[in-house]
């Protein structure tokens, strides 16, 4: 390397370059933005000049920047103080404490003023698990929330619980009809049980008040700041547009856009964020996302290495615990599930998503697709190569959101086309438990199987869907390694672990290449941005279960150190 020294210098530590060949080196050189050297102890030391900043890593481990590549940053923002109240899993474990808290926060709030909390979970709920016949109800908020609308979304995003206040406001009662690919649960007297599912929660979460701008940048800050101290450095931000406006607070609406747009114009966003438009709701239809295409176009950002809109997202069907995915084979309780899309007939739906995704596919954006059931699966894979057949597109990089169930005739597509799954590893994690009981335990142990898309030669990603989960690199990376329960600690499809190699890439340079970004980020090379996560101890020699335990003890972005323990 000839001219000036280096900015900084991290040496006498375990370098993962996660390169081609997973190169292993002692020390890194930066200079400005930019990753100069990577290379031994000894020469990154005599790279040092008088204004090199150098760090001892004594042994630690240099990687990557992490990537999450699905992970709703506004959204997540806003499921914390003072946007909403936390009732999710460990600290709510049953109805009683979700209760609790939603008394609490009606004793301190001002007459009238909505109750919003996020994060339930009924695997967890003490009275739904000693009675598989009970659910939250409705009645269980009335008896603390008699006058003050609540509205409790659970911890998949999918579902919504009301009171009967809520449900008031927003005119749903027993003859409701929900929209499509909305579910109103009623109980035994026809009455609507405050349970409302998939599309059917923008019912009661868009009359929710509105966050201003201000108010939605401070919340993606916050959310930048907690991801610099786990050293995550780039993200997707998996739908933002008008097909949002009516979820939680519209953590998916074009105000945020507008919110990152404005941090970037200021010099104010400290990380890479890669845009899904969102221009259809879920239920929507073709012309819902014509219409929405129209009113974002491809909106402009004044730095696409901070911020990018490079993709469509639509979702096509629901989730699993929701038996709203939809399946080949039924659930062990009956029904297959459905397409969420516009339709009165499944023929028609499919239709409706064949056209959905070769709208999207023509007009030049790469399509993230939400999609959790097998059959609904090998519908969107199909509509992607029928998409390609009739305008081809040599690297259009679409991929599967989710994938739970993907078979391999469909990976065998995705492999063929240079396309993409994107997966959960920590979902996997908390609920492989429960879904033993959803789908029975066969499908519950594929459930996601990495490796199997490895092996087929599809691009796999993995990422938190935060705030689904945590943003928590490290409990992907063990999850993948051990296929482990959150709950019992059993394996669940030992067949699908994979290496820590195969791991790390997932999480920085496979995300690279979803983002179109491979060429300067993602790996520790010389010629890339220099984003970069140091870890407290030697990463390659440590048994998948001490992975959990790993400390974040230094994140740099863009060349600065801005995180540091």
């Amino acid at each position: 390397m000839h001219g000036t020294a280096p900015t900084l210098v991290l040496t006498g530590g375990q370098v993962l370059t996660v390169d081609r060949d997973f190169t292993v080196a002692e020390g890194v050189a930066v200079r400005g933005r930019d990753i100069v050297a990577t290379g031994s102890d000894a020469e990154m030391r005599a790279l040092a000049g008088p204004g090199t900043r150098v760090v001892e890593l004594g042994g630690r481990t240099v990687l990557p920047g992490i990537n999450d590549s699905h992970l709703h940053g506004a959204a997540y923002g806003m499921t914390k103080p003072p946007f909403a109240l936390d009732v999710g899993h460990p600290a709510m474990s049953s109805i009683a404490d979700v209760v609790a808290v939603v008394r609490a926060a009606v004793e301190a709030a001002p007459p009238g003023e909505w109750i919003v909390g996020l994060g339930w979970d009924p695997g967890y709920l003490a009275e739904c698990l000693d009675d598989p016949r009970r659910f939250p109800h409705r009645r269980d908020l009335d008896a603390v929330a008699p006058h003050h609308p609540v509205c409790l979304t659970d911890f998949s995003s999918h579902m919504v619980w009301a009171n009967s206040e809520a449900l008031r406001r927003c005119g749903i009662d027993a003859g409701s009809t929900p929209p499509p690919g909305g579910v109103i649960d009623h109980d035994a007297d026809a009455e609507p049980t405050g349970i409302l599912r998939e599309a059917a929660q923008r019912l009661v979460q868009s009359a929710l008040p509105a966050a201003t701008i201000a108010q939605r940048r401070l919340a993606v800050q916050g959310v930048v700041r907690e991801l610099h101290t786990r050293g995550i450095t780039s993200y997707t931000e998996p739908g933002l547009g008008p097909g949002g406006a009516g979820t939680l607070f519209g953590g998916l609406s074009t105000d945020n856009w507008t919110a990152y747009a404005e941090l970037v114009a200021a010099g104010q966003l400290d990380a890479r964020v890669s845009v899904l438009l969102l221009p259809a709701p879920m239920g929507g239809s073709a012309d819902d996302l014509r219409k929405g295409l129209e009113e974002l176009r491809r909106p402009a950002t004044a730095d696409s290495r901070r911020l990018n809109a490079i993709g469509v997202k639509i979702f096509a069907d629901g989730v699993p615990p929701n038996r709203t995915a939809w399946m080949n084979e039924p659930y062990p309780d009956g029904g297959h599930g459905a397409l969420c899309v516009h339709g009165d007939t499944p023929a028609l739906q499919v239709a409706e998503l064949r056209e959905m995704i070769a709208v999207a596919h023509r007009a030049g954006f790469q399509l993230g697709v939400h999609v959790t059931g097998d059959r609904a699966i090998d519908t969107v894979v199909d509509a992607f190569v029928s998409a390609n057949t009739a305008a081809p597109r040599p690297d259009a990089r679409h991929y599967v959101i989710h994938g739970d169930f993907i078979g391999q005739d469909s990976l065998a597509k995705l492999a063929a086309h240079g396309y993409g799954v994107n997966m959960n590893p920590a979902i996997k994690w908390t609920i492989s438990d429960l879904m033993d009981e959803v789908v029975g335990p066969e499908r519950s142990a594929y459930q996601w199987p990495v490796r199997s898309a490895l092996q087929a030669g599809v691009h796999v990603c993995a990422s938190s869907d935060a705030p689904i989960t945590r943003p928590d690199w490290r409990q992907g990376v063990a999850a993948m390694m051990l296929r482990e329960s959150k709950a019992s600690g059993r394996t669940s499809g030992p067949e699908q672990r994979v290496t820590l190699a195969e791991a790390l890439r997932a999480y920085t340079t496979t995300p690279a290449w979803q983002d179109f970004a491979d060429d300067w980020k993602g790996s520790v090379e010389p010629g890339k941005a220099a984003d970069l996560c140091v870890v407290d101890r030697p990463l390659l020699d440590l048994d998948p279960h001490e992975i959990t335990d790993v400390q974040v003890d230094m994140t740099v972005f863009d060349g600065e150190v801005v995180h540091e323990r």
